[in-house]
């Protein structure tokens, strides 16, 4: 069992909205987010409705301010759990281009730089075999994040992004 709850104002003050659960709309209940408390679990957290938009992911903790979970803006309107399992293995694919082609490279540990690693800018598709990710659009864990679970991923927006800027990768562990 997971337990997260969202808070209008910074330092969790104002009001809040708590989750046990995915919830794919909370808008209604908040203007914004300004900080949030993970009280157990871990997860995904999305800009704007239905999972879409940044994602952030959040593990057990206090984020008191957007910027503690590298925020863009205050706007949460949606999350999901993730759902460990006992799994600790971690493998995936990745691919130069679109539909798994091009060279491919498999990753088994945390990567800070895909330029330093490969001379890649960008990832186009990729096959996550075990464990779970995150990936990132700027070196060293920076930007935009993409949470990555087992499957397929043909196309960058496949794990929601507008383009293919991967420049880091980490393993994801609860």
């Amino acid at each position: 069992m997971g337990r997260i709850v969202f808070y209008e104002d910074k330092n969790f003050q104002g009001r809040r909205y708590e989750c046990d659960s995915n919830c794919s709309d909370f808008q209604a209940y908040l203007s914004r987010c300004n900080s949030i408390r993970v009280e157990s679990g871990a997860w995904v957290v999305y800009e704007r409705p239905n999972y879409m938009g940044y994602q952030y992911v959040v593990k057990r903790g206090e984020y008191p301010e957007y910027q503690r979970w590298m925020g863009i803006n205050d706007r949460i309107s949606s999350c999901k759990m993730i759902h460990f399992t006992s799994e600790t293995s971690y493998k995936m694919q990745l691919y130069e281009k679109a539909d798994f082609g091009g060279q491919a490279f498999e990753a088994t540990d945390d990567c800070p730089s895909l330029l330093e690693k490969l001379r890649w800018r960008e990832v186009n598709s990729c096959k996550v075999f075990d464990g779970w990710w995150v990936f990132y659009e700027h070196p060293n864990y920076r930007g935009r994040q993409y949470f990555l679970e087992k499957g397929e991923y043909r196309k960058p927006g496949d794990w929601g992004a507008a383009n293919a800027a991967v420049q880091s990768f980490k393993r994801f562990t609860d």
